[in-house]
C-alpha cells in the first residue's frame, strides 16, 4: 500500500543474504494467463507479486514466520510504499509458458524504511528491473487514510549507509519540491491551472473489491493501472499497444472508500517509436497530490 510518507536515503546497491543488512531469495514463476497482458509481461501483476515479496522479505529480515508487524500498543503496522522505480524493462519479450525467475533483494535504510531489489530474467537474458522503497506506519489515532504516523520498528538489522543518489533520496527531493527535472520533463513548469488541465484530466471512480488491498489502501499497484487507463484514454488511437521500458512513480498520499481521484496528463513527447509522459494523480475532493508518475513506453 502507498501512503502519505517522506522516504530518507537508499544504498545503491542491496545486499545479499551473507550481508548483516539484507536477505536475498530467487524464484521462477511460469508465465500463464494471470501473469500476462496484451503486450506481454502484466504490471499490474508484477507489481502485486513484488510487493508481497518485499512484505515476506521484511519478515524474513525481522526473523518472522509471517509479517505481522504491531506497534507498542498493539496497532498494525504496515510497509507504505513511497517509491517504485522500473528500470531497462522488456516485457514484450515475455510470453506464455516462458520461465521468469526473480532474483530479489531487501535491506533496511533507515530507523522506518527498508528497500528491494528486483531482478527479472527469460533464460539468463535480463528483462527488467524494478526497485520498492517502503516506510512502516500506522494509522494515527484511528484514523482513516489521510494520516498515516511512521514507526520504527525493533528486531531489525541495522540500517545500510544512505546514499544521496537513490531512489529514495530521489523521492524525498519530489516531495519537497526541491527536484527540478526528472526523466526530460521540466518540474517547475506550471502543472495545474488553464483550459489544457481541464482538458486534459480523467476522473477514476476507485472500486473497493478491486483497488484496494486488505489493509484498506488505495494499492500502489492501482496507480499504475490508472496511469495507464489515463494513456489509453488520451493517447490511443497513436499508442494502441504500448510497453513499459522505464517506469517511476512517487507516492505522496492515500484515498478512502468512496473518494474519488483525478489523473492530470500533463506533459508528453514521441521520438523514435517511443512515447514518454508525465502523470500526476490528485485526491478530487481537496485536490492533494496522491503521486507523481513518469513513464517511457515502446509504441
Amino acid at each position: 500500500m502507498n501512503v502519505a510518507v517522506s522516504p530518507d536515503t537508499l544504498p545503491d546497491t542491496l545486499p545479499g543474504a551473507d550481508a548483516a543488512a539484507g536477505i536475498a531469495t530467487v524464484e521462477t514463476v511460469r508465465l500463464g494467463m494471470p501473469h500476462l497482458a496484451l503486450g506481454g509481461l502484466s504490471e499490474s501483476w508484477l507489481m502485486k507479486d513484488l510487493g508481497h515479496r518485499h512484505w515476506m522479505l521484511l519478515a524474513r529480515m525481522a526473523g518472522r514466520a509471517v509479517p505481522d508487524f504491531r506497534d507498542g500498543d498493539g496497532a498494525p503496522v504496515y510497509a507504505a510504499f513511497s517509491a517504485l522505480s522500473v528500470t531497462g524493462a522488456d516485457f514484450a519479450a515475455l510470453g506464455e509458458n516462458d520461465l521468469l525467475t526473480i532474483r530479489s533483494g531487501i535491506a533496511r535504510v533507515s530507523r522506518t524504511q527498508c528497500a528491494s531489489r528486483h531482478t527479472l530474467s527469460r533464460a539468463g537474458q535480463p528483462v527488467g528491473e524494478v526497485e520498492l522503497v517502503s516506510a512502516f506506519v500506522r494509522r494515527a489515532n484511528g484514523g482513516g487514510n489521510h494520516t498515516v504516523a511512521r514507526v520504527a520498528l525493533d528486531g531489525f538489522p541495522p540500517a545500510a549507509a544512505p546514499m544521496a543518489d537513490s531512489l529514495a533520496g530521489l523521492a524525498a527531493e519530489m516531495r519537497a519540491g526541491r527536484r527540478r527535472e526528472h526523466l526530460g520533463f521540466d518540474l517547475a513548469e506550471p502543472a495545474t491551472g488553464g483550459a489544457f488541465d481541464i482538458d486534459r484530466s480523467f476522473e477514476i471512480d476507485p472500486c473497493p473489491a478491486q483497488d484496494f488491498n486488505g489493509a484498506g489502501f488505495l494499492y500502489f499497484s492501482s496507480f499504475v493501472a490508472f496511469v495507464d487507463r489515463a494513456e489509453w484514454h488520451f493517447d490511443h488511437r497513436r499508442a494502441a499497444r504500448p510497453t513499459t521500458l522505464r517506469r517511476d512513480v512517487f507516492f505522496h498520499a492515500n484515498i478512502d472508500p468512496g473518494e474519488r481521484l483525478r489523473v492530470r496528463w500533463l506533459a508528453e513527447r514521441r521520438d523514435g517509436g517511443r512515447l514518454a509522459h508525465r502523470c500526476r494523480l490528485e485526491r478530487l475532493g481537496d485536490g492533494a497530490r496522491l503521486a507523481e508518475a513518469f513513464t517511457l513506453r515502446a509504441l
